[in-house]
């Protein structure tokens, strides 16, 4: 019993910084959340904007889309390019942008301008569209998110599977174009500081 209320004693004031960090977290929002974008140090893991779930025909194939993978719809290419005006208008930096391989993701990060991005088959769908994301691909998205660059943001766009096999503590599912903005835990790792939907950046103000 006694070792019992020592150890509570020892954990009482570890909880209680974990509760306020994860409280501060939490309070990441309008105007302060500009501001902390603006300085930098957040990694941005986005799902792809709006797609079909099936592949267009050759007929309706972009000229681009070789392959004739699944491609962004029209409110996908209108909401992505408002995300990226937003971001450009509020001054927030975007330095590395990692992105699956798929056509879908990669219309995403153009349509936004994000920057030229790196391809890793670790963000793609293996082929699979929506059905599931391996362990190796979870780990991988899991230690991109400790990555956290200084003065700018690192940006990811992946698929909703790989977003929940990382991060099942985040509860639903990211929309269309939703991201997860991660900033430092405290501990060395990484937690969720803000969800930004994607037809919502256009309303933010500094």
């Amino acid at each position: 019993m006694r070792f019992r209320s020592n150890l509570r004693r020892l954990l009482h004031p570890i909880l209680a910084v974990l509760i306020a960090s994860t409280a501060q977290a939490q309070s990441l929002q309008g105007p302060t959340l500009i501001r902390a974008l603006q300085r930098g140090g957040y990694v941005i893991v986005m799902r792809h904007a709006s797609s079909p779930s099936e592949p267009p025909t050759k007929e309706l194939a972009d000229p681009e889309n070789k392959r004739d993978e699944r491609q962004l719809d029209a409110n996908g290419r209108t909401t992505a390019t408002a995300m990226g005006k937003a971001l450009h208008d509020l001054n927030i930096p975007v330095g590395q942008v990692l992105c699956s391989p798929t056509y879908r993701a990669l219309e995403t990060a153009r349509y936004a301008q994000l920057g030229t991005p790196q391809t890793f088959p670790e963000l793609g769908d293996n082929g699979k569209s929506m059905q599931g994301s391996s362990q190796v691909q979870a780990h991988w998205l899991q230690n991109k998110v400790t990555q956290f660059p200084s003065g700018t943001n690192t940006f990811i766009v992946t698929h909703n599977p790989n977003i929940i096999a990382a991060f099942p503590q985040i509860g639903s599912a990211p929309a269309d174009g939703e991201v997860l903005i991660f900033g430092p835990d405290g501990n060395g790792g990484a937690t969720v500081v803000a969800r930004i939907k994607i037809e919502e950046w256009p309303l933010l103000r500094p």
